[in-house]
């Protein structure tokens, strides 16, 4: 797999262990359905394949959405925020995103929610 390009790793902004978020947003509806962490290897993956691959701090190892349940991730785009410490991937959720097997990470409970 190919080193990610020197021009994106330059803006990008990592923590401690060398990570940033990654917010995978439904393409269509907008729906934020997940986030996750992403290094260096793991977002060149993402480009060079379109298939979402995030990088797990607690088995300490790289993994493709959906490659073990199925529940794929196209990705059609990558933004980087402002601050260059968050990428956003537009993506074709296949199945659920979440790993409770719901379609998104954000419906368990609502904090505040319109007029209340």
């Amino acid at each position: 797999m190919s080193a990610l390009d020197p021009f994106i790793a330059a803006k990008l902004k990592r923590n401690a262990d060398g990570l940033f978020a990654a917010v995978a947003q439904e393409r269509g509806s907008g729906a934020v359905l997940m986030v996750a962490w992403m290094d260096d290897a793991a977002l060149a993956r993402t480009l060079a394949t379109r298939q979402a691959t995030y990088f797990s701090r607690s088995r300490g190892q790289y993994w493709v959405k959906g490659e073990t349940s199925g529940h794929t991730q196209y990705v059609h785009s990558v933004r980087l925020d402002c601050d260059g410490d968050t990428v956003l991937l537009e993506v074709d959720q296949h199945g659920a995103a979440c790993h409770t097997g719901t379609h998104t990470c954000f419906d368990a409970e609502v904090l505040l929610g319109p007029g209340t």
